[in-house]
């Protein structure tokens, strides 16, 4: 064995031993509350598709239309050949939605930060982050040269203090929905403290959007702040049941990523299929029927909510309105363990772990679908208390 081969040995075998390697388990059947994981038909609390638009036969059937249409692939870089009709209207139907000027998709939630951070600040300038946020945020924020601080968690105090240490241009980012812990940001704070020092704004409402607002925009859309937001993003991938991201904001400063963007200008453009059925869902969502799945959600996690409740000896989950519960053990090993406990009963909460979540911090990631019924959440409670 040469040298780099035992390199990659050691670095598999240590996280191994820390209970944090890692590996992919096939899924057969597409996803949905009830999938079959590891040969094994069980519920499934956790994905991330909230609404349950990722199976919907109608979103099927435009992706079908889509590649009749548009071909499989776009073939090239928007800026080179590859920007078709379909790519234009997903992007003026997602500036409508978020109540943008203009937006630009990418061909991942992950690409969109990598992109717009390092477009907008760079070497003597400072980014901001709320501790729990997302790493394509501070992925991004490396990218970008930029000096990075870090609040704690929700620390509105520790975050002024930043404020008023900072130099150059001062661009704070925070998720609406922090994706680990299912909290919500406290977003008009932090917006009296950005204008109070001049700061910019961009906020992640991957999680938030098609679950929060009148017509599911989001976090934003909730508190009626939209003007006062320099940046949103977010993705496709979960409510929406699509894939490929996101940014809105204004014209102009959708025009100066689509020059300065390196994850946009050089990457293919999003399939036509994704594009065109990110379209359809979010005029779906913004629909009756989208508004009463969302209320439906809503029920859910109030209902789920007190049932979790009655497992520990102190409420954990006072007025939570995301789909989104940690259940923290802490140890990594005991996390896979309870994972694994209520697998074998037949629901999957998959173990969350370092570096996805601070170290000892582990926990089980539930996470509610519109379309998961009181009975099966029922069950899970049921499976949890029996686990611990």
């Amino acid at each position: 064995m040469n040298g780099f081969a035992q390199e990659i040995d050691q670095i598999l075998n240590d996280l191994e031993r820390n209970h944090l390697k890692r590996g992919l388990r096939q899924s057969q059947t597409a996803t949905g509350v009830e999938i079959d994981y590891l040969g094994k038909k069980v519920l499934n609390f956790s994905s991330n598709d909230y609404l349950g638009l990722a199976s919907e036969p109608f979103l099927k059937e435009v992706a079908i239309q889509a590649i009749e249409k548009w071909g499989a692939g776009s073939g090239a870089a928007r800026l080179v050949c590859g920007n078709l009709k379909i790519h234009e209207a997903l992007e003026e139907a997602t500036a409508h939605f978020k109540g943008a000027e203009a937006a630009l998709s990418f061909s991942s939630g992950f690409a969109v930060p990598l992109g717009v951070i390092p477009a907008l600040v760079g070497k003597g300038d400072t980014v901001i982050f709320d501790k729990l946020s997302h790493a394509c945020l501070i992925d991004g924020a490396k990218l970008s040269g930029a000096k990075i601080r870090v609040f704690p968690h929700q620390n509105l105090s520790y975050l002024e203090k930043i404020l008023k240490e900072s130099s150059g241009k001062k661009l704070i980012v925070t998720e609406s929905i922090f994706s680990m812990d299912g909290d919500l940001a406290p977003l008009r704070e932090i917006i009296l403290l950005k204008e109070k020092y001049g700061a910019w704004l961009m906020v992640d409402e991957a999680h938030a959007t098609g679950v929060l607002g009148e017509k599911g925009a989001g976090l934003i859309e909730l508190l009626g702040c939209r003007s006062q937001v320099e940046i949103q993003m977010g993705t496709f991938s979960k409510s929406l049941g699509s894939s490929g991201g996101y940014v809105a904001g204004s014209r102009r400063l959708i025009e100066l990523f689509i020059n300065r963007a390196r994850s946009f200008i050089f990457s293919t453009a999003p399939s036509p299929a994704s594009s065109a059925v990110s379209l359809a869902a979010i005029q779906w969502v913004q629909s009756k029927e989208g508004n009463q799945r969302r209320e439906s959600l809503q029920k859910h996690i109030l209902r789920f909510s007190a049932k979790l409740n009655q497992l520990s000896p102190t409420p954990l989950y006072t007025d939570h309105q995301s789909p989104i519960f940690p259940w923290i053990v802490g140890d990594e090993n005991k996390a896979l363990e309870l994972s694994q406990r209520i697998l074998q009963q037949g629901a999957l909460t998959v173990a969350i772990r370092y570096p996805t979540v601070p170290r000892q911090k582990a926990r089980l990631r539930i996470s509610l679908s519109a379309k998961h019924t009181n009975e099966q959440m029922d069950c899970l409670k049921g499976m949890i208390q029996r686990a611990l």
